[in-house]
């Protein structure tokens, strides 16, 4: 398996693999757009994915109990798919080079959601099309074969979700500003990840895309000494393909989770009107004009004010808010002018916010970070209480001690981080916060909160500020780190004032001098040409 970067840029982990995989399906394409390349690969990543948990459990019966290896409801109990014999991997991959491929593919699909309720609806069943070439469908599962053939158990497991997670990422890539609006980049959602630190309790996301902030959280408390199945997932999503693929995505890593579909979406028809969340993550589309929002004037929802009709950040920031519990967090992306903007009263619900202190932390992200657009963005950290008693977490912070660190009194202060010079570019359109970037970030935020383990907060020029709401009236409640942090403090070198000015003055004589020597030959040469005084 091929070393790469991949522990610079944020994403983790050993990737060659992936990446080698990806090349040779996306040759597999042809003149196939990503866009609908995307649903059958991925549909027989999760395909074999399924396949494989299945046999695994079903091997573990016969040794134990050969009656209850046929009983489906063994596998359920142990959230296991039930997959017949004719939809299991090793019989398509025994017919892949049959024409009739497509087909068995689609009645596979078929059965497997017929046996799976929680699977009604989710899976891909268009592998028969005539456009759609059988050669090349062939050739993808022979690829796809090879993938975890000799792992077992849960690492064949993860090596699946690995795939299908990098698979995703890719596809973002590919398809461009309609690919992010299915992905969030992984470097951003781990920095909302690592700063909230979702250890246990119920985490929410109402726009959840592919799934990508609830794979990062799982993977944050399995990181951490916990277990899947601490953390509950709810979300809701209103585009039905993104829906499925977030469906399948979470089932490719073994998560249980409550995710609605409407396509009405949050705002006009709220799938989980009475949940009230530990931890909310979420990436909003960006400055969405069209959200219905003449039809939504009255809300009980709209606590600091009704959001403008032509913009929908405020009623994404709201909604969240809405639907936190007394001592929730959250973590929102939004854009950067959702920090400063005056129009249709946003300046009037952000002071709101403000002056309840609905605000925990601002964080200015780098540019470049998004497929989908070049609009600079920044996170949004809410708390519905700043005095409430940190929940008590295994791993490195708030050990030792019933229910973890109370934490500082945070009451009347933001905290201002500008990250906007950091990360690394990964190609020439998008950069990537690194391991050590999200890490500064996160343990700034920690230590800031005061929370066990996270050492002494304090401001540093130029990067991070704790503003006090007197601060926060001065600048008119607007919400850019830049007004803040400050510039960054110089690196003293040792030379003294005085022998610098000397120097520099000395340098601007020179320079003069210089200058008057070539307006001098200049004029000459002129003149030598004819064109003198």
């Amino acid at each position: 398996m091929a070393q790469n970067n991949a522990s610079k840029n944020g994403n983790g982990g050993n990737l060659g693999f992936e990446a080698d995989l990806f090349k040779a399906a996306d040759k597999l394409r042809g003149n196939m757009e990503p866009s609908d390349y995307k649903h059958v690969a991925l549909g027989l990543i999760f395909l074999k994915y399924i396949s494989d948990a299945f046999l695994a459990k079903h091997k573990a019966l016969l040794a134990e109990d050969p009656q209850a290896a046929e009983d489906k409801d063994e596998y359920l109990a142990d959230n296991v798919f039930w997959v017949p014999k004719e939809s299991r991997w090793s019989h398509l991959q025994a017919n892949a080079k049959r024409p009739t491929i497509g087909t068995l593919i689609d009645d596979a699909m078929r059965t497997i959601e017929k046996d799976n309720e929680s699977l009604k609806g989710v899976l891909p069943k268009d592998y028969a099309r005539p456009a759609l070439n059988k050669v090349m469908l062939g050739e993808l599962i022979d690829l796809i074969s090879g993938i975890a053939l000799n792992e077992k158990g849960d690492r064949s497991k993860d090596i699946l979700g690995r795939v299908y997670e990098y698979f995703l990422g890719q596809f973002a890539g590919a398809e461009g500003k309609r690919g992010g609006e299915f992905y969030t980049p992984r470097s951003v959602v781990r920095v909302l990840v690592e700063m909230l630190e979702p250890y246990s309790g119920r985490v929410y996301d109402p726009c959840c895309g592919s799934g990508g902030m609830f794979v990062q959280s799982e993977k944050f408390v399995q990181g951490h000494g916990g277990r899947i199945g601490d953390i509950a997932i709810y979300g809701q999503e209103s585009n039905y393909t993104t829906w499925r693929l977030c469906k399948m995505n979470l089932a490719v890593r073994g998560i249980d989770s409550d995710i609605r579909w409407n396509n009405e979406g949050s705002f006009h028809k709220d799938e989980l009107r009475d949940l009230k969340a530990d931890f909310i993550l979420a990436n909003p589309p960006f400055n969405i004009s069209d959200w219905g929002g003449d039809r939504l004037r009255e809300d009980v929802r709209w606590k600091f004010g009704a959001p403008p009709v032509g913009n929908a950040n405020y009623a994404w920031l709201q909604h969240i808010y809405h639907h936190l519990a007394p001592n929730g967090t959250a973590g929102v992306v939004l854009a950067n002018g959702s920090m400063s903007s005056n129009q249709s009263g946003e300046g009037e619900i952000r002071k709101a916010m403000l002056e309840a202190d609905a605000v925990d932390c601002m964080v200015a992200l780098p540019g470049q970070l998004f497929y989908s657009t070049q609009i600079p963005a920044c996170l949004w950290l809410l708390a519905r209480s700043k005095t409430g008693k940190l929940p008590s977490q295994p791993g490195r912070r708030r050990a030792g001690g019933e229910g973890g660190g109370k934490g500082h009194d945070r009451r009347g202060h933001v905290l201002f981080i500008d990250a906007r010079k950091l990360g690394v570019l990964v190609d020439r359109t998008r950069r990537e916060l690194t391991d050590d970037d999200i890490k500064n970030i996160a343990d700034t935020y920690h230590a800031w909160r005061g929370e066990k383990g996270a050492g002494e907060y304090a401001d540093v020029p130029g990067f991070c500020k704790s503003a006090t709401l007197e601060d926060l009236r001065k600048h008119g409640h607007v919400l850019t780190p830049g007004r803040y942090v400050g510039a960054a403090e110089q690196e003293d070198d040792g030379e003294p004032f005085q022998e610098i000015m000397a120097r520099l003055t000395a340098q601007w004589r020179e320079q003069r001098a210089e200058a008057t020597k070539l307006d001098a030959a200049i004029e000459a040469n002129l003149r030598g040409l004819g064109y003198g005084d």
